[in-house]
């Protein structure tokens, strides 16, 4: 794993924030409650948690054109990723009829910046739901638990951990795992980029991005402990 930090309170602005560092890879998370649901879910009594993802034009090593037309493919896929991540910790019932918007700009990219954001992601959104549930508007934190997610690969025939950019960019095997604190999957993504790869090697990956995930939750409960966040108070 690359040396990862999380910032909390980055932005003042925001319900909640996070700047994630995750090697040269950076994403800023900012948490935003909203009023009322979307139209399929008026009337039911449930919340909703969805997410937007950009890449900065500078973010990388030449200058991303940015999206005014709407997220393309690849962004359309990870804003879903990084929604359905976070919808699957989060009670809909206790949320009640609001929204809460994850924005993760990515600011710095060196491969992960799908996992980064998943895991600034959550740390983001939990400091929101807190400052809902400190002022009342909630009796409790509406999570059903933590979620975060890291990416691992083959490179050269070596299974390797968090890949960086130059790492993922020749990887023979390239696998994001998301995964809850309390060890259930979420959601694998795994590709051959070159030739197959075996179900030994499949399950070696999965234990060595299990091994990861442990360090990324202890890191989430230890920063959200530091800002003061009680999570026993989650249903």
């Amino acid at each position: 794993m690359r040396p990862v930090t999380i910032e909390t309170g980055y932005l003042k602005t925001a319900e909640g924030s996070a700047l994630i560092s995750v090697g040269n890879t950076r994403v800023l998370c900012a948490a935003s409650v909203e009023d009322g649901v979307p139209q399929f879910l008026r009337g039911t009594g449930k919340g909703w948690v969805t997410a937007e993802y950009a890449m900065l034009p500078r973010s990388a090593g030449e200058r991303i054109e940015r999206e005014r037309r709407g997220p393309g493919g690849r962004t359309h896929e990870i804003q879903r990723l990084v929604g359905r991540s976070l919808r699957a910790v989060v009670d809909m019932t206790a949320l009640g009829e609001r929204s809460i918007l994850i924005d993760c700009d990515v600011i710095q990219a060196d491969g992960g910046t799908r996992t980064a954001s998943i895991t600034g992601g959550y740390v983001a959104l939990v400091l929101a739901l807190e400052r809902l549930r400190a002022a009342g508007a909630l009796p409790r934190l509406p999570l059903t638990g933590s979620v975060a997610a890291v990416s691992a690969g083959i490179v050269g025939g070596r299974v390797l951990l968090d890949l960086a950019y130059a790492e993922d960019s020749r990887a023979e095997v390239d696998l994001n795992l998301v995964m809850t604190g309390a060890g259930r999957y979420v959601e694998v993504q795994g590709t051959a980029e070159g030739k197959p790869f075996t179900e030994r090697q499949l399950e070696r990956l999965l234990a060595v991005a299990r091994a990861g995930l442990g360090e990324l939750t202890a890191l989430q409960r230890a920063t959200l402990r530091a800002a003061g966040v009680d999570l026993t108070r989650r249903g």
